[in-house]
Parts: structure tokens; C-alpha cells; sequence
């Protein structure tokens, strides 16, 4: 019996080793130029809306299971959609200033994914720590990952004034009638996935296609 308890051990440890080398978590690089970035701010007059680029990211996939991850945003590539010329350009100056997010100091912001927790259909609940102007908080939001279509979708609602971006925020400043601007901006979220290997070898090809240019 002692012998037999001992064979069935083996057995669950070789196949449980077996499983684990057979599926192991798979990185999912971002494609930076296939995915977008929406923000959209509100103020009591209206509401604008723009682009942010995304500098890099990965994914952690476990089996079809989001487990881990990061991206790193370029606040140097804000730009505005909802207005155009001068007004256009006041904004996004305003935008890239200190009064907001200062991009000349702090020209990337970053999500780190710390726990995922798998709801349904390939939805999650994502918890994560968001760093903006060299501020980290927590932050929770949901997420979509197909990882056959190998994309992935969120909106995250983020206040601003956890960053020290207080321009036009009622709750620091008083008498600002219809110039308050919300304290939460909403960023649309589309990633496009590859694997890290295809990535990486995309990326070296562009490399080499651009020397070869010159």
C-alpha cells in the first residue's frame, strides 16, 4: 500500500509538472500602433474629447485568463478631436502644461495591473496601481480580453485631483461658475494584442526597413 500511495504521488507531481510547462502564462505584447486611446474631460459649459498614444504594454494571459500586465502611455501625443485651429491648439497646449499634466516633467503615465479577478466571458474585474505626474494611486475598473481576437477593451474613470491636476476643480476652488471643470475624465481603452516573440520580431523588422533607408 505504502508503495502504491508513493507511485500515485509521483504521478500527480509529474503531471501536475507536465501542465504546468504545457500551459504556461503567455505575455501579450500591445500593439502601440493599432491600439487607441479616447479621453473625454467635462466642464459645466460642455465636454472635450482627444487622443493619447500608448508607448508600449503587455499582457499576462493564463489559458484565456487575464493575469497580470502594464502599459505605459506617451502624455506627449494628447491631442484634440472635438474642435479644431487655434482653439484646438490653446487646449492641448493647456492640457500639456503644468496646470494639468505637465508633460515637459512627467511625458509617460503607466497602469500596473496588481490583482485580476475573472467574472464572466472573458470580462474582469482589474485592480492596478495608475501613475500620473509621478503620482501612483490605486484604481479598479473592468475589462474585456478576447484573447482569440487577441484584444482587449476598458473604460476607466480616473480623478484627476489624486494627481495634484487641480485647474478648475470646485472642490479646491470657489466661485468658478460655469469655468469648473469635473474632476474625473474618462479614458476608452482599445488594446491590440500580439504575442511578445511576433512583436518583437515586428518591431525589428521596421528597425531593419528604416536602416535600410538611409
Amino acid at each position: 500500500m505504502k508503495k502504491i500511495a508513493i507511485s500515485f504521488l509521483t504521478l500527480f507531481v509529474t503531471v501536475s509538472m507536465i501542465s504546468a510547462t504545457v500551459n504556461p502564462p503567455v505575455k501579450m505584447a500591445v500593439d502601440a500602433a493599432k491600439s487607441t486611446v479616447k479621453w473625454t474631460g467635462t466642464k459645466i459649459s460642455g465636454t472635450h474629447t482627444g487622443m493619447i498614444k500608448i508607448k508600449s504594454g503587455e499582457l499576462v494571459m493564463d489559458q484565456n485568463n487575464l493575469t497580470g500586465g502594464m502599459i505605459e502611455i506617451d502624455m506627449t501625443t494628447i491631442t484634440n478631436t472635438d474642435m479644431q485651429g487655434e482653439y484646438s491648439d490653446k487646449l492641448v497646449g493647456h492640457l500639456k502644461a503644468d496646470d494639468f499634466f505637465g508633460v515637459d516633467k512627467f511625458p509617460t503615465a503607466s497602469l500596473k495591473i496588481t490583482s485580476v479577478t475573472p467574472k464572466s466571458n472573458g470580462n474582469f474585474t482589474v485592480k492596478g496601481d495608475l501613475t500620473i505626474k509621478g503620482i501612483s494611486n490605486p484604481i479598479e475598473f473592468d475589462a474585456m480580453v478576447d484573447a482569440t481576437k487577441k484584444k482587449a477593451t476598458s473604460k476607466i474613470a480616473i480623478d484627476r485631483t489624486k494627481y495634484n491636476i487641480k485647474y478648475g476643480s470646485s472642490s479646491f476652488f470657489d466661485n468658478l461658475g460655469d469655468k469648473a471643470i469635473s474632476n474625473n475624465f474618462d479614458l476608452d481603452i482599445e488594446l491590440a494584442l500580439a504575442p511578445v516573440a511576433t512583436a518583437q520580431k515586428a518591431k525589428a523588422q521596421t528597425k531593419k526597413k528604416a536602416t535600410m533607408k538611409k
